[in-house]
């Protein structure tokens, strides 16, 4: 039972099962890139319907204010993995905690 089944990667026992492989890491990461993506889409031609100006606004919220909050405590992990703050705090805003919480998984 030590061994991975299916190509999927096995806690050990006493932790979090967390993120288990490489292309649910890869999901994970692409939706604040897909958030970027609806913001720059938004500041290039701003939206018309209200819903999508709302939508708008809580995108700015959550990947400019939440992910710059997340900076200390994602350079704190990338520390411990030899990586500099500069590049933390830069994938941090970027990817969000999709990037610090998963450093080091989905890598067999």
């Amino acid at each position: 039972m030590s061994e991975p089944r299916h190509g999927r990667h096995r806690a050990p026992a006493g932790t979090s099962a967390g993120v288990s492989s490489q292309a649910t890491v890869l999901a994970l990461r692409s939706i604040p890139v897909i958030g970027w993506i609806f913001l720059i889409a938004g500041v290039v031609r701003p939206f018309r319907a209200r819903w999508l100006r709302v939508a708008f606004w809580i995108d700015v919220v959550l990947s400019v204010g939440v992910h710059a909050a997340q900076i200390p405590a994602a350079r704190k992990v990338a520390a411990e993995r030899g990586i500099s703050g500069r590049r933390a705090a830069v994938m941090t805003m970027l990817l969000g905690a999709t990037w610090w919480k998963t450093l080091g998984e989905g890598r067999q």
